[in-house]
């Protein structure tokens, strides 16, 4: 398996550009819901250029050694919203890998919400070709299936004592 290293000026340009794609589409949707933990990031900034609201689907299905081992999905019992669940549903993640999660999430939405959701499509910046699920909407295609080192895995690699002395220390 190859590495792809992302920096945080590349992660936040493929958002913008993901958003574009989707503007460019011409879909209109009334809520974005984003898979936490990865597509957090992805659903703000695109919660704020659309200006719709935000939903967070909690969501895990790695762990182990630096995260990259995949294991079976979970998915917290709600989701977490404000407004009530919309009709047309942009579902985003960072990326999808296996495929397996964003299938299984929108799923999880239509079973949930079956009364309310007419159309779900979905978003990601990275699709790999080892996906079982095409997304409607991504920035860049991997064939190779790289693992993705985005630029806050830092987070998750660093202990909060060793973090404190470093910013001391600046």
């Amino acid at each position: 398996m190859t590495d792809l290293f992302v920096t945080w000026s590349e992660y936040h340009h493929k958002i913008e550009s993901l958003a574009v794609k989707i503007y460019k589409s011409n879909w209109h949707f009334d809520q974005i819901v984003c898979l936490a933990k990865g597509g957090l990031r992805v659903g703000d900034i695109l919660c704020r250029l659309y200006d719709k609201p935000l939903a967070i689907l909690s969501t895990a299905s790695y762990g182990g050694k630096n995260n990259q081992e995949r294991g079976v999905i979970k998915f917290s019992e709600h989701l977490s919203t404000i407004e009530p669940i919309g009709d047309r549903i942009l579902l985003v993640d960072d990326l999808v890998d296996s495929g397996v999660s964003l299938a299984e999430s929108v799923n999880w939405l239509k079973t949930k919400y079956p009364q309310n959701i007419t159309e779900i499509r979905t978003a990601v910046i990275w699709y790999k070709s080892a996906s079982v699920k095409i997304p409607d909407y991504y920035v860049e295609y991997l064939p190779n299936n790289p693992w993705i080192h985005q630029p806050f895995e830092l987070y998750e690699q660093v202990d909060i004592s060793e973090f404190a002395v470093q910013l001391d220390e600046a």
